[in-house]
């Protein structure tokens, strides 16, 4: 019983208490009931829950930082991004980034297409491919290499123009990729057409061409960067006699030889417009570094297994590294689309790209 009296005692002083703190300063006015008195404080408890559960306005750098998932081929396509990645690895970057390394194109497209990479590096025509066959789920953000193609000669100096290449045989590998339509193309403008004037021994990897080229004898070739550099260290009496690009560049037709581009998934493009300029930012600063600085650049592009040191210090002056973007990097596609087109429509897709294939801001 005393254990009772003790407690409704103890209920009661407490009540009020909490009446007491509640109640308004003037006696003569009316009391609040405890639902009254308690709403308030119930009403601030839950506003201090939402605005603890909100955001804040002012987010640090890494919260809005954001994972761009990049993919890229060994060789020039990927060389300009080492120091990017050399960055990202640093902390030193706005975005962050994740890089996906493959010998093919095959290996990274599904993967673009599925969403489970955001950019790739590959092949200029490749995206106009891959707009075509995605109902125009991607898109061209930037120019990334120029031509890095070569006509190489062993054991002689006869190749000195186009027309030099009339009655010969020339070691390649491309068949049915940029490599084949751009020699088909410089042939045609003059006059020289592949199976008539000129023979093409196909094969299916540059390392195929080097071996062959290895042997006794006279041989022309035509070769990628930096497997130029590579034949280079191997073969004695080893020449570059044409540079392709500016073969191209002499016919000055508004065209460009453009090998790689930067593409990117449109709806990744859409969802983070801020991310993406500051990628092409940081990309550029990237290639810049690249072409400025070629001991460090080589270094990098050994720590990423694109190629080994030696090589990419020799090969980086000859890999034509660019960032082209907005209406440059439109007029210049656009006309080596129409080239690959009157070649083989298949080349470019089936048809052209329509506009929306450019990421112009």
């Amino acid at each position: 019983m005393r254990k009772r009296i003790a407690w409704v005692l103890l209920v009661v002083v407490a009540l009020s208490a909490f009446l007491g703190c509640a109640a308004p300063q003037k006696s003569e006015e009316p009391e609040k009931t405890q639902e009254e008195a308690t709403a308030p404080a119930e009403e601030n408890e839950e506003e201090a829950t939402e605005e603890a559960a909100e955001p804040s306005a002012e987010s640090t750098p890494e919260e809005q930082s954001v994972t761009i998932r990049l993919g890229g081929l060994k060789g020039p396509t990927s060389m300009g991004m080492v120091k990017l990645l050399d960055d990202a690895e640093n902390s030193l970057t706005e975005n962050k980034y994740e890089f996906t390394m493959a010998g093919s194109a095959d290996e990274l497209t599904p993967k673009l297409l599925k969403g489970e990479l955001d950019i790739l590096a590959v092949p200029a025509n490749l995206g106009a491919i891959l707009y075509s066959n995605s109902e125009g789920a991607v898109q061209m953000l930037a120019v990334n290499t120029l031509g890095v193609i070569y006509i190489v000669e062993k054991g002689g100096e006869s190749i000195n123009s186009i027309e030099d290449l009339k009655g010969t045989t020339i070691f390649a590998t491309g068949k049915g990729s940029t490599p084949e339509y751009a020699l088909t193309y410089l042939l045609s403008q003059h006059g020289l057409k592949i199976g008539e004037d000129v023979t093409v021994e196909w094969k299916s990897e540059p390392t195929e061409v080097v071996a062959a080229m290895s042997g006794e004898g006279n041989f022309i070739a035509m070769l990628p960067q930096p497997f130029v550099t590579v034949a280079s260290t191997q073969i004695e009496n080893l020449r570059v006699a044409l540079d392709l690009t500016k073969e191209w560049e002499a016919l000055d037709n508004g065209s460009a030889f453009v090998t790689a581009g930067l593409i990117i998934r449109k709806a990744f493009a859409e969802e983070n417009p801020e991310a993406v300029a500051k990628f092409i930012d940081e990309y550029r600063a990237s290639t810049e570094y690249v072409n400025a600085n070629v001991d460090d650049a080589a270094q990098l592009i050994e720590k990423y297994d694109i190629v080994k040191a030696p090589v990419a210090k020799k090969a980086i002056p000859f890999c034509n590294i660019v960032c082209i973007t907005g209406d440059e990097m439109v007029t210049m596609v656009k006309g080596y689309f129409e080239v690959l087109a009157e070649q083989n429509i298949k080349a470019v897709g089936g048809k052209l790209p329509e506009d929306d294939f450019f990421w112009v801001k």
